[in-house]
């Protein structure tokens, strides 16, 4: 499972011309899920993703979670981050996870989310074409990969 994460002073998910969700401070979390990844791979991520520290504390230092800022979460599924570029130029999206088993560990993941930080959790729309407008704040981007837990 890989996730990139972005602090974000604002974020939407639009489809169809239509706002699907909004949050405002918080963590924009786009999720990759490959054929190999289940439910430890979800636990520990949403763990991980909620205790970083990446908001500032009273003194300007990145010391605070977004569960300690109350902040918002949004999760998009993005399969494109387990693209393979070794070969040519089109990337291989091989080791993606199918629909099928995909869909239901990204239910998960939000729904995991949503236990710990105690509130609903906005999300994009699985497999659709999706516009996300964001205020990426820092800018700070984290990327995380439960097969290479750095």
């Amino acid at each position: 499972m890989r996730a990139v994460i972005q602090r974000v002073t604002k974020a939407s998910v639009e489809i169809d011309g239509i706002n699907k969700s909004t949050i405002n401070l918080g963590l924009l979390v786009l999720l990759g899920i490959e054929n190999e990844d289940n439910s430890e791979d979800i636990i520990w991520l949403t763990k991980k993703i909620s205790s970083l520290r990446i908001f500032d504390d009273q003194d300007g230092v990145m010391n605070l979670s977004v569960l300690d800022i109350g902040g918002d979460v949004m999760v998009v599924s993005q399969f494109t981050l387990h693209a393979k570029t070794k070969k040519g130029n089109r990337p291989s999206y091989i080791s993606a996870a199918r629909p099928e088993i995909a869909i239901p560990l990204y239910n998960e993941f939000v729904e995991e989310s949503e236990k710990i930080l105690g509130k609903q959790v906005a999300t994009g729309e699985f497999g659709a074409m999706m516009n996300i407008e964001l205020i990426n704040s820092g800018p700070v981007t984290i990327i995380i990969d439960t097969k290479n837990k750095e």
